[in-house]
């Protein structure tokens, strides 16, 4: 399957996915996985599909979708794999350029310290790259790369790439509970990702069962405290904690309102009362949807702070 969706996404809206990697030819063997263990290890960029195919693919798929009136707002490399493996890449999206939609490239950044990736990748409009951690071993553990990846040469190749690319930079960090989540650990990511000014820092935790077993997601507190720490020094600092339901528009539906806000931003208590203000409604909404657990209630440097979380 080379094309599928449109999924909706909250970070590209209705995005065509695009699988321009056969399963698990991978940089990584991440221990979060969610398409399970790295088959084949490799770090050497060769042809998989041919350019052309994947462009006859896109364009079949838009036309089926364009008879039932359906948009698509991204073109969205996201493959079983690492795009930026595929040698082909380059040339695919200039033939999608002619269709003028948007671009996407989710990438974990490994192949980044190589000059051409960063040619390619700087023809995407919308780029996310995946900063797990700045401290070589943690990023050993958890990201399990392919021998002859070095930390500091993708953090560098990072950061020239940040430098020069004008369209929407993404990171993304998938938290695990006592790997990467630690004070100093995150501090440290804040300080590196600060240097990249990305438009999006994505915090995201695993939802789906993951390639090792023994890997869990951080609580409500834990996640807090690092959304807090982050967002000190960065802005558009967002939560994915599996929720992809339309956290954009206001319904003036109060319980659904927070629960999209909190679902991106845990939300301070005045906040929370502000917007209830709004709606005539009173605190029970709110210890109602403490009880279901569809809220967390957490309390950090003075303040309760809600967020929604799924387990």
């Amino acid at each position: 399957m080379l094309v599928f969706g449109p999924v909706p996404s909250r970070r590209l809206g209705r995005s065509l996915g695009i699988n321009n990697i056969p399963p698990k030819h991978c940089s990584y063997s991440c221990l979060y996985c969610q398409v399970g263990p790295t088959q084949a290890s490799e770090i050497q960029p060769r042809a998989f599909y041919r350019p052309e195919d994947i462009f006859d693919a896109v364009e079949q798929h838009l036309a089926k979708l364009n008879e039932r009136q359906e948009t698509v707002d991204y073109l969205t490399f996201v493959p079983d794999g690492e795009p930026t493996l595929d040698a082909g890449l380059g040339k695919a999206i200039e033939l999608l350029r002619g269709l003028n939609i948007n671009i996407a490239i989710i990438s974990n950044a490994s192949l980044i310290w190589q000059a051409p990736v960063r040619e390619i990748l700087n023809l995407a409009d919308w780029v996310s790259l995946k900063v797990d951690s700045v401290d070589a071993p943690v990023w050993r553990r958890i990201n399990r790369p392919c021998e002859g990846l070095v930390l500091d040469d993708i953090l560098a190749g990072m950061r020239a790439f940040a430098a020069d690319f004008n369209g929407t930079l993404a990171t993304e960090t998938m938290l695990l509970e006592g790997i990467n989540t630690g004070q100093g650990s995150v501090e440290r990511l804040a300080a590196f990702l600060q240097t990249l000014a990305p438009d999006n820092v994505y915090l995201a935790i695993p939802t789906r069962p993951t390639a090792d077993s023994s890997v869990h997601a951080p609580g409500a507190e834990t996640l807090n405290r690092i959304y807090q720490t982050v967002s000190l020094i960065m802005p558009g600092v967002e939560l994915l904690t599996g929720y992809e339901g339309d956290a954009f528009s206001s319904t003036g539906n109060f319980t659904d309102d927070l629960l999209a806000i909190t679902a991106v931003h845990p939300m301070r208590k005045d906040a929370v009362l502000k917007l209830l203000g709004k709606t005539g409604q009173d605190w029970s909404v709110v210890q109602q949807l403490l009880a279901r657990k569809a809220l967390r209630e957490v309390e950090y440097q003075g303040h309760y702070f809600y967020l929604r979380m799924h387990h």
